[in-house]
C-alpha cells in the first residue's frame, strides 16, 4: 500500500500541488515555513481526517481562500482515488467517485504514523490524547471500533445536554444510559484487550530508543470499577453538580510508567521523548503486525532532535520501511539524512509551497 498520486488546491500555503509518488524513502528539503510539514499533514488528514497538528478545517485554508481540496491516489491490492473538500459551508468527502456514507468503510484504507514534536502531548499532555491514541490504532485495525466509538459519543453528548437541564427528562435519560451502558461496556473491552498485544512492542521500543535497562509499562485505568449501570447510578449526586456524565470510558486513562513511577510527573524531557517515540514505533509494528504492509511513516524534523542514541534506536524502523519499499517521508532543513539509511533517497526541494524533485 502507498499513495501514488497527491494533489492539493488551497492547502495551506499551496496553491496548487499535484505530485506523482513512488515507493520508499522520500526525502523533503527546506528551511522552516517553506510547506514541508504540510505535505505530510495532508498525507495525515487522508489516513485519518484530522491534523496531526490539533487545528480544525478552518486553519488549514490557504488564506483568503474559501475552502481546501485534498486528493490521493492509493495503490495497494487494489487501487482507490479519495477526494475531500472542507469549507465553512460544506464538507465532502469520496472515494472511488462515491460519496462517503460511513467513516468504517473508509477508516484503514490508508494507514499513517507521525513522528512529531507534539507527540510529547502522548506522554505529559491531558489524558484525552492518549485515549485518542488508543482509539485511532482500534479503529486501523478493528472495522467494528470507530461506529461503535461514535455511538457512545452520540449518546454522550445527548446525555449530557439533558443533565445541563432542570430538571432532566427522567425516560430519556434512561435511553441514553442504557445506550451509554451497552456501547461503554464494549469499548472498554477492546481497549482492554489491545494493551497486552501492544505493550509489549513498546516496552521493546523503549528499550531500542533509551539504550538503557529502564522499564516502562503501559497500564490501562478505566473509570469504571466494576459495573458501569450501577456506578452510573451511584454517580447521580455528582452529576447534578458537574451536569455532566463523572463516569465511563471517556475517561479512562493510559497510563505510563517508567519505573515504577509516572512518566508524565517524574521523567526527565529525554525519557519522555524516547516514550513518545516508542509509542509512534510500536504503533507502527502493531500495524504491520495486523495488516501485513507497513503504514506510511511521516517524520517531521525530529532527527535533529535526537541524540545519538535515541537516534540510533529509530533508524532500524526506518531501515525496514525502506527495505520493504514502505513510504517514508521525512522533513529536514539540511542534506544530512542519516547516513544508515544509504543514499538510495528520493529528494524533494520545498520552497515558498513550490515542490521540485532533485536528480540523484
Amino acid at each position: 500500500m502507498h499513495l501514488a498520486h497527491l494533489r492539493l488546491r488551497d492547502f495551506r500555503n499551496y496553491p496548487r500541488l499535484d505530485l506523482d509518488i513512488s515507493p520508499g524513502f522520500h526525502l523533503l528539503i527546506g528551511d522552516n515555513a517553506q510547506g514541508k510539514t504540510n505535505i505530510l499533514e495532508a498525507v495525515y488528514l487522508l489516513a485519518t481526517l484530522r491534523s496531526f497538528r490539533g487545528v480544525g478545517g478552518a486553519q488549514i485554508i490557504r488564506h483568503d481562500q474559501k475552502g481546501y481540496f485534498v486528493g490521493a491516489r492509493i495503490v495497494g491490492p487494489d487501487e482507490h482515488e479519495i477526494k475531500m473538500y472542507w469549507s465553512a459551508r460544506e464538507r465532502k468527502l469520496s472515494l472511488d467517485g462515491r460519496p462517503v456514507r460511513k467513516l468504517s468503510d473508509y477508516f484503514g484504507l490508508l494507514r499513517a504514523v507521525v513522528f512529531c514534536t507534539e507527540d510529547l502531548q502522548l506522554v505529559k499532555g491531558a489524558a484525552s490524547r492518549r485515549r485518542r491514541f488508543l482509539d485511532l490504532l482500534l479503529a486501523q485495525t478493528q472495522p467494528t471500533y470507530l461506529p461503535l466509538l461514535q455511538r457512545y459519543t452520540r449518546a454522550l453528548r445527548s446525555r449530557n445536554a439533558l443533565l445541563k437541564q432542570r430538571p432532566p427528562d427522567p425516560a430519556a435519560l434512561e435511553g441514553f444510559t442504557r445506550e451509554l451502558v451497552l456501547t461503554g461496556n464494549q469499548l472498554t473491552q477492546y481497549r482492554g484487550e489491545l494493551l497486552p498485544r501492544f505493550s509489549p512492542l513498546a516496552r521493546l521500543a523503549y528499550r531500542r530508543i533509551a539504550a538503557e535497562e529502564e522499564e516502562l509499562r503501559l497500564e490501562y485505568q478505566s473509570s469504571i470499577k466494576s459495573d458501569f449501570a450501577v456506578e452510573l447510578a451511584q454517580s447521580r449526586t455528582r452529576e447534578q453538580s458537574f451536569r455532566s456524565t463523572v463516569v465511563g470510558p471517556h475517561r479512562d486513562e493510559l497510563r505510563l510508567v517508567l519505573e515504577e513511577r509516572s512518566a508524565a510527573q517524574f521523567a526527565s524531557e529525554g525519557q519522555k521523548r524516547s516514550i513518545a517515540i516508542a509509542l509512534k514505533m510500536a504503533q507502527a509494528e502493531y500495524l504491520t503486525g495486523i495488516h501485513g504492509t507497513a503504514p506510511v511513516l511521516l517524520i517531521d524534523d525530529i532527527m535533529g532532535e535526537l541524540d545519538a542514541k535515541r537516534r540510533g534506536g529509530l533508524i532500524p524502523l526506518l531501515r525496514r520501511a525502506h527495505r520493504s519499499r514502505s513510504q517514508v517521508f521525512m522533513t529536514v532543513t539540511k542534506e544530512d539524512w542519516p547516513e544508515e539509511l544509504g543514499r538510495d533517497l528520493v529528494r524533494w526541494r520545498i520552497k515558498s509551497g513550490t515542490v521540485c524533485r532533485l536528480t540523484p
